[in-house]
């Protein structure tokens, strides 16, 4: 009964490594779309979200009859019970990826970001595509301390939206409160990204050590 349990258990991270890497394909092709003004790429990640959400799906199940039948305690509740958190963040960088798609398929046949925010827009999609990357490895190792390096390196984005909104704001800024709307949006949208990485990074720590990092407690 107990081996089962722990197949059980071992198929969950598996299957949240794999919708990782679902969203990893996600946020580089919303991406690309929105670079290249490219409507089909941007409707191939709306279309690929179904798959994120089947495979979320597939974790609850799981997860709840977990919980339902086995009636875990203690440290084998702390991780059914965070893979339900986990495969939540998951997903809701799969939305985000999809906003960033729409957003491009928006503006086709005008490419949504104007030339003078290509590089920081493209930087952020860079450092998001990246952090889902690695959460992917660390749910896959448990590693605490690669997901603690995800926390750190979480301010290189935070610079960025920053830097996006110091140009939004700049009295140089040409491009029109549409454009003006859409970067700060996709700001927005990457920032989110990074977010939910580093929350989900936090939640394996959880499950490993019982205890989440000091100050990055995700609510």
């Amino acid at each position: 009964m107990r081996e089962a349990f722990q197949e059980q258990l071992d198929s969950i991270f598996s299957d949240l490594a794999e919708i990782c890497h679902e969203v990893e394909t996600s946020v580089r092709h919303a991406t690309q779309a929105l670079l290249d003004g490219d409507a089909e790429v941007a409707e191939q990640v709306i279309a690929a979200d179904a798959k994120i959400d089947v495979a979320r799906e597939r974790v609850e199940d799981t997860a709840f009859s977990l919980l339902s039948l086995q009636q875990p305690v203690a440290g084998d509740l702390r991780v059914v019970v965070s893979a339900l958190r986990m495969v939540t963040e998951l997903e809701r960088m799969g939305d985000l990826s999809v906003h960033v798609a729409k957003i491009a398929r928006l503006r086709v046949p005008e490419v949504a970001v104007p030339d003078e925010a290509q590089p920081t827009i493209a930087r952020m999609g860079e450092v998001a595509e990246d952090m889902v990357r690695r959460v992917a490895a660390v749910i896959t190792d448990r590693d605490v301390d690669a997901a603690i390096e995800i926390g750190r390196d979480d301010e290189e984005m935070d610079q960025l939206r920053r830097g996006s909104f110091t140009q939004l704001l700049g009295d140089d800024w040409q491009y029109g409160v549409e454009s003006a709307v859409d970067i700060a949006l996709l700001g927005r949208y990457y920032e989110r990204i990074a977010d939910h990485a580093v929350s989900v990074a936090n939640r394996v720590i959880f499950v490993v050590t019982g205890q989440f990092p000091v100050a990055t407690e995700s609510a």
